[in-house]
């Protein structure tokens, strides 16, 4: 964690010397991260990190799932092995042959997997609660929070995250997990997201587009030619696939402004409501409303009060 705190100090600091242009990067109406660049900076090399970061936080996001499984359940079965009842696999007389390598550190606490994916042999409290507290860190690390904090996400804080992962699982599996196990999958690039919807999120560096002001980047351009030399400016940009046409603008207000304004409406609403249903004859209660005030006073009647002296 601290280690990514540098990386994340060190880029802000050169951010502050050399007076980078910070990209507010969305994917359709949804915010995903800060990203510095320089205004030399090419679209071509714009798409190329921004794209890596991008999906490199979506593996980020699978592992942290799948970590969370591996702590409550344990390591994964093996593919012909997965979805079966206890009594299928007796039937059918298969063996996980690594039940009994890959297990958690300090012991083994047995909870079933009811979808049948993991073996079931869960990691000690102890164990549990490394798995998750890195979990929880690495998640902060790369939050799509961090734009509302105004923290850029780098490639660097990404990888630190990744690693914080492979540690914990290598502190509670210290033999590793299973060749097919996902997660070891993700941590070795091999993983197959085919027919999945995770592989729908991808994007490929090649087929992105890069729009702001309901404009499409140009490959082979530099950033300065769409905003000039001015190097303290903070885009809005999106990314998205080719062929999707222009994104949707950016909405006048703000979310947050959006919300102060119905609440003000609801409040005008009410005040009018209340006036509405106030008694409209009450001003006859008033002395100027009195047409014989005028005669009253002449007779010295005019401040008469009935009651007991």
């Amino acid at each position: 964690m601290m280690n990514a705190v540098r990386s994340y100090l060190s880029v802000q600091n050169y951010s502050l010397r050399h007076k980078m242009v910070v990209l507010h990067v969305k994917r359709g109406d949804e915010s995903q991260f800060l990203f510095n660049a320089g205004v030399e900076t090419s679209v071509d090399v714009l798409l190329q990190e921004i794209t890596a970061i991008y999906n490199r936080r979506l593996k980020v996001g699978r592992i942290c799932s799948e970590m969370c499984e591996l702590a409550e359940h344990g390591i994964t079965l093996p593919p012909n092995m997965q979805g079966l009842t206890d009594e299928q696999i007796l039937d059918l007389k298969l063996k996980d042959e690594w039940e009994d390598k890959c297990v958690p550190s300090g012991g083994l606490v047995f909870k079933k997997d009811d979808i049948g994916r993991r073996n079931g042999q869960a990691p000690t409290d102890k164990m549990k609660a490394v798995l998750l507290q890195t979990v929880d860190e690495v998640k902060a690390l790369i939050s799509k929070k961090q734009a509302e904090a105004n923290v850029c996400v780098t490639m660097a804080m990404v990888k630190e995250g990744l690693e914080q992962l492979r540690g914990a699982v290598m502190i509670v599996y210290p033999m590793g997990l299973p060749p097919h196990d996902p997660i070891r999958l993700e941590f070795e690039d091999r993983e197959d997201l085919s027919g999945t919807q995770a592989s729908l999120q991808v994007l490929e560096e090649a087929e992105c587009q890069l729009w702001w002001a309901a404009k499409e980047m140009q490959r082979g351009k530099k950033l300065q030619d769409y905003i000039g030399k001015n190097d303290k400016t903070k885009l809005m940009v999106k990314i998205q696939k080719k062929g999707q046409g222009a994104p949707a603008r950016e909405p006048v207000v703000s979310e947050e402004q959006h919300k102060q304004m119905m609440m003000h409406y609801y409040r005008r609403q009410e005040e009018l409501k209340k006036l509405d249903e106030a008694d409209d004859d009450t001003y006859m209660d008033s002395e100027w409303s009195d047409r014989q005030a005028l005669k009253k006073q002449f007779q010295g009647l005019s401040n008469i009060k009935w009651g007991p002296r």
